[in-house]
């Protein structure tokens, strides 16, 4: 949910309880190369060390109860579709009760299930599915923040001396008198347009919020947070959840001094205004302060003493963390004895925005080199970001560009986490009108900023009523794409969006090279095409070459000496193919993609 770097700008089944919807589906008998390995320690241990994971944003998946609302039971019925196309845990942004001021990410309880999504009963029933699927289900666990209408906030607003008053962070006003509030404590900004302080007239102080007003920021200070979020931590992983996206984690601290945070100031010196007519600050007195780092060492500590027995294999903490630079995201790891997360998301790659060779070539080798060895975690999307075709898009090439943006994603070394929708191609699809805005940034924001319904509207299954997401009205408008944009009209057809997906996934899982080998850059000082080279401990190696470019480039991938032979065997190449006679002359069409093991 952190907002500060988004970019304003088969078969078919009947679902128990759908009546005629039909939800697209298939079979999970598949070629034997696709199916997991064999269970073992060692496996289970380091699953997460080349997973393939799985964002879905539930309210758009898939509605099974004519709601208009995708639901915990719709995820269900697509369990299949995802395990063949090679996913290995599905983060599932919240699904817990929430007023839905942000549509999840302001919880009102921690330890339930919204019933717009179902019922426990239904939550419990996809965990032991998706299992039977070998894939794990990921929570969003939201520590920044809850919404104002959790017990803990209604209790702290109640007054001054009540027990919970101390889990949140309340303060007095500038010149308050028994008549006036007085201004608020400093100059800190909400992320979401204005001040970040709610005066509340019946204790008389403010309260901090990052996010919205119905989003109070919770008080990391008081160790009683601490044990509360342990706790539910504990619950989650007894129903058997595979581990954790934690939501704005580098947001849990704010300035002790609360000193103002600093104005920006363009080109010429002057301070501007943001999307929301706003001073422009920065944010550096409420965002990445070192408290974060024990936080998270105490819960992850909590998760590596849970009892593997009631559902082996490593839980995973994956961090929302958008920060400055390389040296900032390796602290995210944690240190020796004090581990934090597996997989802090590698930001500075996906939301570069632009196709600068020299920028991926930094970043990816940054990842590479200057990680202390951990493993990098790259994402490209999410539902808080435009999606690939309006950030990487020209509007005239956008396939070919996303295919080459999936291809860095799944043949680099890592883990991957991709976006629901993604692998068919869905586009944004942002509203054209101020009345049929949801997103209550897009209100705030209108028109500089639209908001994020454009990224957030349902899957596309098939080219039937409202793409097969639901048989009624859905939440938000199902985009005009879908008559060719859709599972089903994808589904088996090799130059498909989808087949290229799978093609990629598989090739990550299950080539050596590109499960576990090392990244090594190539040509570096090529503007044009970025290329790099997969060594794997068996000694194999796979070269991919991206074009970057609208014209056709020709690229020599033999010098330097990393490449211990001149001829390849293409793996995945554009549509079209590419049949290079030697790898000191590849030709890659515009925005080309080629991925070769060398011989």
């Amino acid at each position: 949910m952190h907002w500060t770097k988004r970019i304003a700008a088969c078969g078919l089944a009947l679902v128990a309880g759908v009546g005629t919807l039909a939800v697209y589906g298939e079979s999970s008998s598949h070629d034997a190369a696709q199916q997991p390995p064999a269970a073992s320690s060692s496996n289970l241990e380091n699953w997460w060390k080349n997973a393939v994971i799985y964002e879905i944003y539930p309210r758009s998946f898939q509605d099974t109860n004519s709601d208009g609302i995708g639901d915990l039971k719709g995820i269900t019925a697509h369990l299949d579709y995802l395990e063949r196309l090679g996913v290995d845990a599905i983060w599932l942004t919240p699904v817990y009760p929430s007023p839905q001021v942000d549509f999840g990410y302001d919880i009102s309880d921690y330890e339930a299930i919204d019933p717009q999504y179902g019922t426990m009963a239904d939550f419990d029933h996809l965990v032991a599915e998706a299992k039977k699927h070998h894939i794990r289900i990921l929570m969003d666990m939201v520590m920044n923040h809850t919404s104002d209408k959790h017990k803990w906030f209604l209790e702290s607003r109640s007054s001054k001396n009540n027990p919970y008053r101390d889990w949140y962070v309340w303060h007095d006003g500038k010149g308050e008198t028994a008549k006036e509030k007085g201004e608020p404590p400093n100059n800190w900004q909400s992320d979401f347009g204005h001040s970040a302080w709610e005066w509340d007239g019946k204790t008389r102080q403010y309260y901090y919020h990052k996010f919205y007003i119905q989003q109070p920021d919770l008080n990391w200070n008081n160790p009683k947070v601490h044990e509360a979020f342990k706790d539910i931590i504990r619950f989650w992983l007894n129903k058997g959840v595979g581990g954790f996206r934690f939501d704005a984690i580098t947001t849990l601290f704010e300035d002790p001094e609360m000193r103002d945070d600093e104005i920006l100031k363009d080109k010429e010196g002057k301070s501007y205004l943001n999307a929301y007519g706003d001073t422009a600050l920065n944010d550096t007195m409420t965002n990445n302060l070192p408290g974060v780092h024990p936080v998270m060492q105490e819960m992850r500590a909590v998760a590596d003493q849970f009892n593997p027995s009631v559902f082996p294999g490593t839980r995973v903490f994956i961090g929302e963390t958008y920060l400055p630079n390389i040296a900032e995201l390796a602290k995210q790891y944690g240190e020796p004895g004090k581990p934090e997360f597996q997989l802090p998301m590698d930001t500075q790659i996906g939301f570069i925005n632009k196709l600068d060779v020299e920028t991926f070539r930094t970043r990816l080798n940054d990842a590479e080199t200057k990680l202390d060895g951990n493993i990098p975690l790259l994402v490209f999307d999410n539902h808080d970001n435009p999606r690939l075709d309006l950030r990487y898009g020209d509007g005239v090439h956008n396939e070919a560009i996303e295919r080459m943006i999936a291809t860095i994603l799944f043949a680099s070394r890592g883990a991957s986490l991709f976006y629901y929708g993604d692998e068919i191609g869905m586009k944004t699809t942002p509203p054209t009108r101020k009345e049929e805005v949801k997103d209550p940034v897009g209100l705030t924001g209108w028109p500089k900023d639209k908001g994020r319904d454009g990224e957030r509207t349902p899957m596309q299954w098939s080219a039937g009523p409202n793409a097969g997401f639901t048989n009624v009205t859905p939440w938000l408008p199902v985009p005009p794409t879908y008559k060719e944009v859709n599972v089903q009209a994808e589904e088996n057809k090799p130059e498909s969006m989808l087949e290229w997906y799978r093609k990629l996934i598989e090739l990550k899982k299950n080539n050596p090279a590109l499960a576990h080998g090392e990244n090594v850059m190539l040509d570096p000082g090529n503007m044009k095409v970025l290329s790099w080279l997969r060594k794997g401990q068996d000694g194999s190696q796979v070269v991919v070459a991206c074009n970057f470019t609208v014209e056709p480039q020709t690229v020599n991938l033999t010098t330097g000496g990393e490449i211990k032979g001149s001829h390849a065997k293409a793996l995945l190449t554009s549509p079209g193919g590419i049949s290079p006679a030697s790898l000191d002359s590849v030709t890659l069409p515009p925005f080309g993609v080629y991925v070769g093991e060398v011989q």
